[in-house]
């Protein structure tokens, strides 16, 4: 599977992984994975390069997809109100364009570094 990093908006020096940002320390014990579908107008918007952008700016990690049905995919590990924060983010980007968001917590795995945009 191809894997990007958020390449055509952004460049790699200035975003941070969950474990190098410099607020990390203060939420080491406090992760969380969410699985989030966000759905309505959010494909061809560039949702994912955003959602990818405003993800390296917070200590949170993870990805974000389409979906074959025309949702989009983000599952990101991080401190839950950093999460909020990236929803928030993108709501406010995007307003009307997204018409649902469906949000499924787990215990975060640990398994990402940084975020990115998988094909």
């Amino acid at each position: 599977m191809d894997r990007g990093r958020c390449t055509a908006q952004h460049d790699d020096t200035n975003g941070y992984s969950v474990t190098d940002h410099p607020a990390a320390d203060n939420y080491r014990d406090a992760r969380t994975r969410r699985t989030i579908l966000f759905s309505g107008r959010v494909q061809g918007v560039g949702f994912r390069y955003t959602t990818c952008n405003v993800a390296r700016t917070l200590p949170v990690a993870g990805y974000v997809r389409n979906l074959a049905d025309g949702r989009v995919e983000t599952v990101v590990e991080g401190p839950p109100d950093e999460i909020d924060r990236l929803v928030r983010r993108l709501r406010d980007t995007f307003g009307a364009s997204i018409r649902d968001v469906h949000e499924t917590a787990s215990p975060a795995t640990g398994e990402f570094r940084g975020f990115e945009i998988r094909f």
